[in-house]
């Protein structure tokens, strides 16, 4: 019984009898041109008349469904009442001539189906308690109500309980079968158009872009510089009775690295608070902040040779950015698995930069447990910049080569 009178069930009813009463104004209006085009002054007494005027309201409504509020209304409405899924309703009042269209289609639909439910409902009931109680109150046969005259028979009357439980069943499957019928046709009717639904994958797209760039732009900036005062930390605490000087480095260059990545780390959360970061510090580049990088590698106490044969300044924004990042990430694997030099070299040459970071094989990053994020970061820069890169290990070294186009902006 839970299709028929369940919780859902039940508000789909209410649905429809809302349905109903939204029809009955037009309904009225539908009975002043029946009326006087059929010469009876009250429709009301005559029921093919009624179902006239019912005829003749409907078209007026879906007319006057081009109301702009009349979709997002409806659109709630069946959210709460019918059970559908917000997503697949859409909340905007309708803009083009297919969306009014479809609108129109669903509010005649509704009042419609609402309208018939709503009488049914008005009118059965009370008939079906009759004939329920009809054998217990048997002078209820003898009153004004026309009862057919089959029920002077005692069999007859025997069988109006099961009649009236009867036609209340088949109200209730009547309400339930048009809840669900409203329902089926709500997200067809009221749903987004095709356009919609592609802006709307678009968006989430361009959202879950934007999600991996600071994902990776944390990993990049918040990996390196843990990493760096790590090991520029470790490195002063073991060299503090004997070289002050190196100490004093030491704990500059960790001030410098983590004001750099709280700044950094601003940026990238006033984005996810606010969509933008007015006011926050700027993205790093390969032509500002290149030898900052460097020397805040060497404080920790990793040797870096470092050959720049290409003019940073002359690169594009966007292009030296991605190239920092990757320096960046190079010197990250190697700060935390090499222990012996490591040479950078940046060149430029036909129509790409090359960013090579060589190191002595040590804990190679990509067989590192739970590693290899950022090698996966640094792939998926190259890929958007239409580059390709390789990391791996060549006899006893480690190799980070990537290739980069210079047109990338």
């Amino acid at each position: 019984m839970s299709p028929l009178i369940g919780g859902r069930a039940r508000r789909r009813w209410v649905h429809l009898v809302l349905g109903g009463a939204l029809a009955m104004p037009y309904v009225l209006v539908g009975s002043v041109v029946v009326g006087p085009l059929t010469g009876v002054d009250d429709v009301f007494t005559s029921f093919p008349l009624q179902l006239g005027s019912f005829a003749v309201g409907l078209p007026i409504a879906a007319v006057t469904s081009v109301f702009p509020l009349t979709r997002p209304l409806e659109s709630a409405a069946v959210r709460a009442l019918c059970g559908v899924d917000g997503d697949a309703l859409s909340h905007r009042p309708a803009r083009t001539g297919a969306e009014r269209a479809r609108t129109a289609a669903w509010f005649t639909l509704h009042l419609g189906l609402g309208g018939i439910v709503s009488g049914m409902s008005l009118a059965v009931p009370p008939f079906a308690t009759v004939l329920v109680v009809l054998p217990v109150f048997a002078g209820l046969r003898h009153t004004s109500l026309h009862l057919p005259q089959v029920l002077d028979h005692g069999w007859a009357l025997a069988l109006t309980p099961v009649a009236g439980l009867a036609m209340l069943l088949a109200l209730a499957a009547c309400a339930a079968g048009c809840g669900a019928l409203l329902a089926h046709w709500a997200p067809a009717l009221l749903g987004p158009t095709p356009q919609d639904r592609l802006a709307a994958a678009e968006s989430r797209a361009a959202d879950l872009a934007v999600r991996n760039r600071l994902a990776r732009e944390l990993h990049d900036s918040v990996g390196h510089a843990l990493s760096a005062v790590t090991l520029q930390a470790g490195a002063a605490r073991r060299l503090f009775d004997t070289d002050p000087e190196f100490v004093r480095e030491a704990l500059a260059a960790i001030e410098d690295t983590t004001r750099r990545t709280v700044g950094e780390l601003d940026a990238v959360l006033g984005v996810l608070r606010d969509g933008d970061a007015p006011g926050t510090a700027p993205a790093p580049t390969l032509a500002a902040d290149l030898e900052g990088l460097l020397r805040r590698t060497r404080a920790a106490g990793q040797p870096v040779t470092a050959t720049v044969d290409a003019d940073p300044d002359a690169l594009p924004p966007l292009l030296s950015r991605e190239a920092y990042r990757i320096v960046q990430e190079g010197l990250s694997n190697a700060l935390k698995h090499a222990g012996e030099p490591v040479s950078v070299r940046i060149a430029a040459a036909c129509g790409h930069l090359e960013i090579t970071v060589e190191n002595p094989l040590g804990t190679a990053p990509a067989t590192r447990p739970g590693g290899g994020h950022g090698l996966r970061g640094i792939a998926d820069r190259v890929r958007l910049l239409g580059g390709c890169a390789q990391a791996g290990a060549t006899g006893a070294t480690w190799r980070l080569h990537v290739r980069l186009p210079l047109t990338a902006r």
